[in-house]
């Protein structure tokens, strides 16, 4: 399953909290964790939970984010010097080195079954819309699915109802998105679409 979530931990508790549930439901479900290969943040509690329970964990990781200028970059967005400047989870299953975002995301795409976000920033919104577009394209006819954690994603939801119902996005490809506040609900729900 390909997660898309944040490096952050994000301003609740709950956040983090539900990333690491889900992963742990992932490894109950015997399912594979495709995602971005971060240690920090959201994208670090999946995969500990993911880990814990005793599943694959796949990491796609591009290049520039080993390097010392990126390093700095989270440093300074961080606000903290002292924070880890290592990106890479370090007990991936699998590591897959890419050149590229855009290789990322393919990759990730490529390597899942379903399509879940987790709360998260921009980066976790460009890979969800792109996965939805593709749907939406019949460029794959994979279930997609929000883990909308303390109404996360109830604005973004809104919005997706408001495009459809001005006319932008085709009702189809916005039921073919599952949203559920609660892992083992979105797990059965994407199961159900397969």
């Amino acid at each position: 399953m390909t997660v898309f979530c944040g490096s952050r931990d994000g301003a609740r508790p709950s956040y983090r909290a539900a990333a690491f549930a889900f992963g742990a439901a992932l490894a109950r479900r015997r399912l594979d964790l495709v995602y971005g290969g971060a240690k920090n943040g959201l994208m670090g509690a999946v995969a500990d939970g993911a880990l814990a329970g005793g599943a694959r964990v796949i990491g796609v990781i591009p290049a520039w984010f080993e390097r010392p200028e990126a390093r700095e970059g989270r440093q300074r967005a961080s606000g903290d010097a002292q924070v880890v400047t290592e990106f890479a989870h370090p007990r991936l299953s699998e590591r897959i080195d890419v050149q590229s975002m855009h290789a990322r995301k393919a990759v990730m795409a490529e390597r899942g079954d379903a399509f879940v976000a987790l709360p998260g920033g921009f980066g976790t919104m460009d890979e969800l819309f792109e996965a939805l577009t593709w749907r939406q394209l019949a460029m794959h006819d994979r279930p997609l699915g929000l883990l909308d954690v303390d109404g996360y994603f109830s604005p973004l939801v809104a919005f997706l109802d408001a495009a459809v119902r001005e006319g932008f996005a085709p009702s189809d490809a916005r039921q073919a998105l599952a949203v559920e506040g609660e892992p083992d609900a979105l797990l059965a729900r994407l199961e159900e679409a397969r």
